[in-house]
């Protein structure tokens, strides 16, 4: 007897203004199976996802759930039919106990804490969850909250549950839990779809594989008869290679020391704690931890953006003598001879000015002391150009203003004029966030390229595959704390994973 899918999407479209987020799709889901959504950004997987589970509504197109129409209009809606959306940014309040935010929003008399912290065990028990009903949020780590979120829908009583990149913030370790856990509700009858981008957990825990390419369907196989290849194949529409060469540079020299880097917010909270390291030119140093970890703060501190508490950050000239670069803002950085150029997480807020185009941005790097690299030793208009070409830079023009642009080309810019800038310090904060994989790995290459004319290149990535495989070494912050640094040659992720922990598993076993 043919299996029947319990959801079909039927020529789907959406539309916001004159793009077509989603055109034509066609999309099946059944019982008992792990479906992976996959796509570069920007080609609809999230967009398709949210009219699944309530929040858009398609232009045009029919959603069937066991063979029947449904109309979804809302998530109460999608809960109504057994469909529930794990987000990437978890909703939740974190003064509240598990409990009290699994029943949040449920009717009046479905909220009894002590017949949900019942119901939230069982649920832990059946799939393997692990989870203190009265824990508060902002006492749990990151995987214990999107726990919450999948126990959350379960209780509600979804069959149909959708991931959005789930594992984009997990470590190796946690990973592994969360996919024993997937296919303990597969085997138990769920239908789950899960967005990603990692290509080996795709291999590893999915079934089936949809791919998505600039909002239409290209087609659906099984994973069994694929492979890492064929998919980025799929996804990019021709061969890209997905090889990162990782040359060794001859004569590596100090470049930057860093020591006891300590950083506190307003709050009072420490983000760096007696933060040390010394980054070599030719390297790429990695930098690898949990989301919030203090990433950030250490790139924005290195360049003058972030207050210090205490510490020390010496540049090292090619003739042994140091610079004292700690307390001194971006600009005075500069002009005291140091070439550091600065990739930053928010990259419309801190690199460049949204109502400018490319070449205005271009300028923006000496505009304020009228003099430096880009001002004087190139024509920005000719480098935005360069740009534009040498990264495929989706635009009208040069001069259309950069905020109109798609993340992803907001980000290329923004790589493009630091690189050019030709610096002796690279920082980069998740230099490839928002791009394809076919650009992500032209960025891979820029960067080792940069490597080996000896800048020393510090690289925060969140994909611990790639830093694997492109940085030197490793540094992982856990906590505002180094808790280990180690050779990418030589090293795993599970020891990076452990490393990224080590400091919230003494504070867990504090707890207990």
């Amino acid at each position: 007897m043919e299996k029947k899918p319990i959801i079909e999407m039927r020529g789907i479209t959406k539309r916001f203004g004159q793009v077509a987020a989603n055109d034509d799709i066609n999309l099946e889901l059944y019982c008992g199976e792990i479906l992976a959504l996959l796509g570069e950004n920007g080609s609809g997987k999230t967009t398709l996802m949210n009219m699944l589970s309530g929040i858009y509504q398609p232009d045009s197109g029919e959603i069937y759930e066991n063979g029947e129409r449904i109309y979804i209009r809302s998530p109460h809606d999608a809960f109504l039919h057994g469909i529930g959306m794990i987000h990437q940014h978890y909703k939740l309040i974190e003064v509240f106990t598990a409990a009290q935010n699994i029943i949040l929003g449920l009717d009046e008399e479905k909220m009894d804490l002590a017949k949900t912290n019942v119901r939230v065990k069982e649920i832990c028990d059946r799939y393997g969850f692990e989870i203190d009903p009265a824990r508060k949020v902002y006492d749990m780590s990151v995987s214990q909250k999107q726990t919450i979120e999948i126990v959350k829908v379960l209780y509600r009583g979804a069959e149909i549950l959708i991931l959005d990149e789930p594992t984009a913030v997990l470590t190796p370790q946690e990973t592994q839990k969360l996919f024993n856990v997937l296919r303990n509700m597969k085997e138990d009858g769920k239908a789950i779809i899960i967005i990603t981008h990692k290509l080996n957990e795709v291999m590893e825990v999915s079934d089936r594989v949809a791919v998505l390419r600039k909002g239409r369907y290209v087609g659906c196989v099984d994973t069994k008869d694929t492979d890492p290849q064929a998919l980025t194949d799929m996804m990019v529409g021709h061969s890209v290679s997905l090889n990162i060469d990782r040359p060794r540079y001859e004569h590596p020299e100090k470049r930057l020391i860093v020591e006891n880097l300590t950083c506190i917010d307003d709050e009072g909270v420490k983000k760096l704690d007696s933060v040390s390291f010394t980054a070599y030119s030719g390297e790429i140093l990695g930098v690898a931890g949990i989301s919030g970890s203090g990433q950030k703060e250490l790139l924005e501190a290195m360049s003058g953006l972030y207050p210090l508490r205490e510490g020390s950050i010496r540049f090292v000239n090619d003739d042994g003598s140091e610079k004292e670069l700690a307390g001194l803002p971006p600009m005075k950085i500069r002009k005291a001879g140091v070439g550091m150029a600065f990739v930053p997480e928010d990259r419309l807020g801190m690199g460049l000015v949204g109502s400018m185009g490319m070449t205005g941005n271009m300028m923006l790097r000496s505009w304020k002391d009228g003099k430096g690299a880009l001002l004087h030793k190139k024509d920005p208009n000719a480098l935005a150009k360069k740009i534009l070409e040498e990264l495929d830079v989706v635009t009208p023009d040069v001069n259309f203003p950069v905020r109109k642009l798609s993340g992803g080309n907001v980000q290329k810019v923004l790589v493009g004029r630091e690189i050019s800038i030709g610096p002796a310090v690279l920082l980069t904060a998740y230099a490839v966030r928002g791009l394809d994989i076919n650009t992500s790995y032209t960025i891979y290459n820029l960067l080792t390229e940069q490597k080996m004319k000896g800048v020393a290149v510090i690289y925060v990535g969140e994909d611990l595959d790639v830093l694997l495989e492109l940085a030197d070494r490793i540094l992982v912050l856990c906590g505002g704390q180094v808790s280990g640094i180690v050779d990418a040659r030589k090293t795993t992720k599970d020891e990076i994973g452990l490393l990224m922990t080590q400091f919230n598993s003494k504070e867990e076993k504090a707890h207990e």
